[in-house]
């Protein structure tokens, strides 16, 4: 069990998919992403494991939850600030969580 303060530290916020690239250098099937959370935050990078769920078009200006206050990690050549949070399919590959309606950019998730 865990406090409800300890979730608060966690800052799960809205983001939009502005550009939605191949990486080939990454080890594993990824791509880098360009995600917008709004004037407060702007926009942050990350690689994610979406290959086998979305082609690049699909990624494109969807709605995603990430967590926002990781330390960035290496990823190749490319620095991931945010985790793009998903669910596991039947085949263990990730599912993105996405808002129902549309929602202010950068909305923290309660």
């Amino acid at each position: 069990m865990i406090d409800y303060e300890d979730f608060e530290r966690v800052n799960i916020r809205v983001g939009k998919i502005i550009k939605a690239e191949k990486f080939p250098e990454s080890k594993k099937p990824m791509y880098k992403l360009l995600i917008d959370f709004g004037e407060e935050i702007g926009t942050k990078k990350s690689g994610a494991q979406l290959v086998s769920n979305y082609t690049l078009e699909e990624l494109e200006n969807r709605l995603v939850a990430c967590v926002i206050n990781f330390p960035p990690r290496q990823i190749g050549p490319v620095k991931s600030e945010v985790l793009v949070l998903g669910f596991p399919d039947d085949s263990g590959e990730p599912v993105l969580i996405k808002p129902d309606i549309d929602v202010p950019l950068g909305g923290k998730l309660y």
